[in-house]
């Protein structure tokens, strides 16, 4: 019987795109825990991160605020305070235990109402330090690339697979020591696969060798990229990309996603095996996605869908039947109003977004359809900002100096899914533009433009100034 007060498992992995999934149509991965656990599920076609960076997107999650608003720019950046209004404190408050295993990309002083379970990579300290590449500037990064390819290969230990591993095992303890009589739970399983290194055991690795198929990118579209997105291929290095070097790593990541998924299996199937089984909402989201090579990028960083969508499966038998779909767009600030709303917290009116529960209860009911990212990390000239509202995305670059930008994207991804095609330079699009534009400023309660501003003001500084 569905309690008022369930347990909360969500399992965040890092830089897993949705595309590379069973349930999401891929007909090459092997991903049969995360396929079950969508197929008694609600899977969600259209979420996207609050930014295709790892610290930005999780803050994002821990505060219910986009990053421009709550100060986490890049990865360098953290929460203004441990005491900083979160959706742990709002659950610790609500009566619930807040536990973190693995990682969230905190620093080693801060948790925001989080206990450890598994410390993961939570360590080091942030500076609040960034910088910007001049718009001219497109100098190609000697090392990014070399250094990174250097660890596309087989191997069964890892940094990453040594400390997912510990994330089972540490997460799965935790699950099976549970009390039915307990006080309720919200658990974050922070995995960091199938993030670089590109490291994956050779029989994952076998299963998917000359079968994943190669990027799409149609000549001369490289050129067209917008300025930030030239630089982005210029500071990783990644226009250095061989085509062998290129089939390799899809090769590999999509053998780590079939690691990862079995790894999960393996969190889940303690999770059956405990008392709290049927009292218990499990979430599997990741903080991004992941270009592997389409549209000539690699990592994240960008507001193409391989980087900046991620998947969201939320199951509850209990509570919601199996096999549904929501297609309207949503975010990481929605969920983590929907994780405390779940929890009967108290939710703060400074948070963003909104709570999926009812949309989650009844496919038809209104939702808002609404979903902002940002980015103001590394290998840029500005920052950017997405919108999605129903077929249609917009992306605004602000202003690189005095002399250069804004520029825009648009896509209509109902007529194009591979995004190849901008429309923003249409004079039949301008209306539109300018309603999206006026959307995406709404949300960020401010211009685009004043938040790069205030970005740079904070990275020039750091917490030191």
């Amino acid at each position: 019987m569905a309690t008022d007060r369930p347990n909360i498992l969500l399992i965040m992995s890092d830089e897993h795109d949705p595309g590379v999934m069973g349930c999401y149509g891929d007909s090459v991965v092997q991903t049969p825990h995360m396929d079950r656990l969508a197929n008694e599920g609600i899977i969600f076609d259209a979420a996207y991160t609050s930014s295709p960076l790892c610290a930005p997107a999780r803050a994002s999650f821990t505060a219910a605020q986009y990053v421009s608003r709550c100060g986490v720019w890049n990865n360098d950046c953290r929460l203004p305070s441990d005491d900083y209004p979160s959706v742990p404190h709002a659950l610790n408050a609500a009566g619930y235990e807040c536990w973190l295993g693995g990682k969230m990309h905190f620093d080693e002083h801060h948790r925001y109402g989080f206990k450890d379970v598994y410390g993961g990579t939570n360590d080091g300290v942030k500076t609040g330090t960034g910088q910007r590449r001049a718009f001219d500037d497109m100098t190609e990064s000697s090392r990014g690339w070399e250094g990174r390819v250097a660890n596309f290969h087989t191997g069964d230990t890892s940094g990453v697979l040594e400390k997912d591993r510990a994330v089972t095992r540490e997460c799965s303890a935790f699950l099976r020591d549970r009390k039915a009589d307990d006080k309720p739970f919200f658990l974050l399983a922070g995995y960091l696969a199938p993030h670089f290194p590109l490291i994956v055991p050779e029989e994952y690795y076998a299963r998917y060798q000359d079968k994943v198929p190669m990027p799409e990118i149609p000549e001369g579209f490289l050129e067209t990229l917008p300025t930030n997105y030239k630089h982005l291929r210029a500071g990783f290095g990644v226009s250095k990309a061989t085509p062998e070097q290129t089939k390799l790593g899809r090769e590999l990541y999509w053998g780590y996603v079939n690691w990862l998924d079995d790894e999960i299996g393996t969190l889940l199937g303690a999770l059956g095996d405990s008392e709290v089984a049927e009292d218990t909402v499990v979430i599997y989201c990741s903080d991004h996605g992941e270009n592997k090579g389409d549209h000539g990028l690699w990592w994240k960083n960008n507001m193409y869908e391989h980087a900046s969508r991620m998947p969201l499966i939320v199951h509850y038998p209990e509570r919601w039947a199996g096999g549904q779909r929501r297609t309207g767009a949503c975010s990481l600030v929605d969920l983590a109003q929907t994780v405390a709303e779940l929890g009967g917290a108290e939710m703060s009116d400074d948070w963003d977004g909104a709570s999926l529960l009812g949309y989650l209860d009844d496919g038809d009911a209104t939702w808002r359809d609404i979903a902002v990212s940002e980015y103001y990390g590394h290998n840029i000239a500005s920052g950017f900002a997405m919108i999605r509202q129903g077929s249609w995305k917009y992306v605004y670059h602000t202003r690189f100096d005095a002399e250069h930008g804004p520029e825009r994207e648009l896509y209509n991804l109902a007529d194009d899914p591979g995004e190849f095609n901008n429309l923003a330079g249409e004079a039949d699009q301008v209306d539109r533009i300018a309603a999206l534009h006026a959307l995406l400023t709404v949300e960020l309660k401010r211009e685009p433009d004043e938040a790069e501003a205030a970005c740079r003001a904070d990275c020039e500084k750091g917490y030191g100034g």
